[in-house]
């Protein structure tokens, strides 16, 4: 930190960021030769399982970071990157702070949601002059984990759709984890909220603008009930947004983001409730995964 501040400048206060899965977060606060304070943000991997992947992780962070500068993205600044711990205690990246929080809250999702999707528009349509790298999916029908309450019949129809080749896809920019938890805003009152920044650009990638969609459709879906997801799709096309131009290709999508998250769901709803909402167990969690699966398969029959 020290090499990254100004003649003068000492860091006077630091403050833990919650909400995150992957990494710590910090906000630290600089005293300014003028008297004043600035912000920064670290950023820090420190699981284990995390530290062994975080090189490449925060090279494409900080490439993302850099390439968003001056395309109207509203993301955070680069300030330095060590992303081998050759410096820190930790593979850490360093960024301004933007204002605004994240809003978990049922209450003025609808004024929200279309925020949401026009932003994710304007992200895919940013048009780097080096593109990241393809967008990487884990997720295979062996893999998934089936939730003990779930429809097996519209489960495993699900799993049998992600067995089929990718789609054909025109490549966009991707955030690749766009959700309401990577989203801050500012709210002076619910009717009139405004994002105020986009985080978490780890997974920054080229590929399909569905699997974006899918992946925020999927997070409404078990943040606020299965009916949010299809609900940000619609939203996502109304800002001018471009989906897959067939039923059954948007279902290959959005079918394997909601396969995902199964993997997920115990890690997912920690944070949520940490940020409040108390009431989203890993049970409620993974039964509203369950209707989303089953709705998408059912309105696919």
């Amino acid at each position: 930190m020290s090499r990254q501040l100004e003649a003068g400048e000492r860091i006077v206060a630091t403050e833990a960021l919650h909400g995150g899965i992957t990494a710590d977060m910090r906000r630290l606060t600089i005293a300014t030769r003028d008297g004043g304070t600035r912000d920064l943000v670290l950023r820090s991997f420190v699981d284990p399982f995390r530290v062994e992947h975080a090189e490449d992780g925060l090279n494409r962070e900080a490439g993302a970071l850099t390439l968003l500068t001056g395309t109207g993205v509203p993301a955070p600044g680069l300030v330095a990157v060590d992303p081998t711990a050759a410096q820190c205690a930790y593979p850490s990246l360093l960024m301004t702070h933007l204002p605004g929080r994240t809003v978990l809250d049922d209450e003025g999702l609808e004024t929200r949601l279309p925020l949401l999707a026009r932003q994710l528009v304007a992200i895919h349509a940013v048009r780097p002059a080096e593109r990241p790298r393809r967008y990487v999916t884990l997720t295979t029908p062996d893999t998934v984990v089936v939730p003990k309450c779930a429809d097996a019949a519209a489960w495993a129809a699900a799993i049998d759709v992600i067995r089929r080749p990718a789609p054909p896809y025109e490549g966009r920019f991707l955030h690749r984890d766009f959700q309401p938890g990577n989203v801050l805003f500012d709210v002076p009152r619910p009717a009139d909220a405004r994002i105020t920044g986009v985080v978490d650009w780890a997974a920054a990638s080229w590929g399909p603008a569905d699997l974006d969609v899918a992946h925020c459709s999927t997070n409404l879906a078990l943040l606020h009930g299965p009916a949010w997801g299809p609900r940000f799709a619609e939203a996502y096309e109304e800002a001018g947004g471009v989906l897959a131009a067939t039923t059954s290709e948007r279902l290959y999508w959005q079918v394997r983001d909601g396969l995902a998250s199964s993997e997920e769901v115990r890690s997912v709803a920690r944070p949520w409730r940490e940020a409040g909402r108390t009431e989203l167990t890993t049970r409620a969690v993974e039964e509203r995964l369950d209707a989303y699966v089953t709705a998408l398969m059912d309105a696919s029959a």
